[in-house]
């Protein structure tokens, strides 16, 4: 092979390097060094760009492969218990591929998305059975899906749009992504709406649109209690005048101050100050090396004091003792009538219905009784704790 003024053939040369699968660099490092000698590589120029092209393709597929091989490496590790990226930084990463748009072409998106929606309706007119309008069906389709696709496309254009506005909302006790995804929302909204002929930057017509998805998801889902939408922006605002009232008094605002400030009623702004404030749960442990939990420190009102539930106790006592003293007629039909088994008294009529007896003679029988109650001894302890 070293012999002067020789040719040699591509494939001939590739073989005594023992490499099949040379790359482009080994290859013209081959021509070099045989030119060196008075070696000629005998092939065409296509021959040589086809086996470079090979070759390039080769590295490509080694590439592949070791990406393939990071990847499933990657997934491996995340079996295993190794945290994965961020998916707020994949996200971001995601859409800051998608290039932005320039003036004229949002304003040419907005026209195929204004000519998708009138082909839509002009389609719904079409009689599908018409053989004649076939060509046309067949046009308007395409017109649907022209638009259809400038939708998805100004969209994505305008996703990191979303992320910026949401960006400013990220103190709310919503997950960013959350935010994201209810401001993507308003953007589609945008996008349906948006008219390019009007000379608007889209930009400027959709943070309203994504401003108000935002706010209008976390009026809904942020808080434990659900508070309507124009309440949540009256209550901001009032928050902030008080912010800025504190800050320039160098203390809290009074009611007053406050009402004066917002041009609004002391007794409104109560009610939003009262709205404002963040429920609490009473699970939430006191302390840090405490056990107890906030419920275990709130008072129950409606709860009966020791001295309340010992009197109850004796009463309860006296009505049994007292009913004692009548016979089974007497005491079941009192016991239904003031409800001394489950608190709910029983009607005439229905006391009347389960003695199968008429009202009438269960009044009577009624009145007989509590005579009869009143005259025993137990029943004079009774009437002690009514005077009482």
């Amino acid at each position: 092979m070293g012999r002067a003024d020789a040719m040699v053939s591509l494939d001939e040369a590739v073989r005594a390097l023992g490499e099949l699968d040379p790359d482009p660099e080994t290859i013209e490092l081959l021509r070099s060094r045989l030119a060196a000698h008075g070696v000629e590589l005998e092939s065409a120029e296509s021959d040589v760009a086809s086996l470079l092209e090979d070759a390039s393709d080769l590295l490509d597929r080694r590439q592949r492969d070791r990406m393939q091989a990071m990847a499933r490496e990657s997934m491996r590790g995340s079996a295993q218990g190794i945290s994965t990226e961020d998916p707020v930084r994949m996200y971001l990463r995601e859409i800051g591929r998608v290039p932005l748009l320039t003036a004229v072409e949002e304003r040419e998106l907005s026209t195929l998305i204004r000519r998708g929606v009138e082909a839509a309706g002009a389609l719904e007119a079409l009689d599908d059975t018409d053989a004649d309008q076939a060509a046309e069906r067949a046009r308007l389709r395409r017109e649907v899906k022209k638009g259809e696709a400038a939708k998805v496309e100004l969209t994505q254009a305008n996703l990191r749009l979303v992320v910026s506005i949401a960006k400013r909302y990220a103190s709310v006790n919503m997950p960013l992504l959350d935010l994201v995804q209810e401001g993507n929302l308003g953007l589609m909204r945008a996008v349906e709406k948006f008219d390019g002929d009007k000379g608007f930057k889209f930009s400027t017509y959709a943070t309203w649109w994504i401003r108000q998805a935002i706010t209008r998801a976390i009026a809904d889902q942020s808080r434990t209690i659900r508070i309507p939408v124009h309440m949540v922006e009256a209550m901001n605002k009032l928050l902030r005048i008080k912010i800025d009232l504190t800050q320039r008094l160098e203390r809290e605002p009074t009611l007053a101050e406050l009402s004066l400030a917002s041009d609004l009623p002391p007794e409104r702004v109560e009610e939003l100050l009262r709205i404002a404030i963040d429920p609490l749960s009473l699970d939430m442990p006191i302390g840090e090396e405490s056990d107890a939990s906030l419920g275990d420190r709130v008072e129950d009102e409606t709860a009966e004091s020791p001295a309340q539930r010992a009197e109850s106790a004796m009463l309860h006592e006296a009505v049994e003792e007292a009913l004692g003293d009548l016979n089974p007629r007497e005491r079941e039909l009192l016991r239904m009538r003031f409800g001394l088994v489950d608190g709910q008294p029983r009607t005439l009529e229905e006391v009347a219905r389960s003695f199968n007896v008429t009202r009438e003679r269960v009044r009577q029988i009624e009145t007989k009784t509590l005579i009869k109650l009143g005259r025993s001894d137990h029943g004079g302890r009774l009437i002690e704790y009514l005077e009482n």
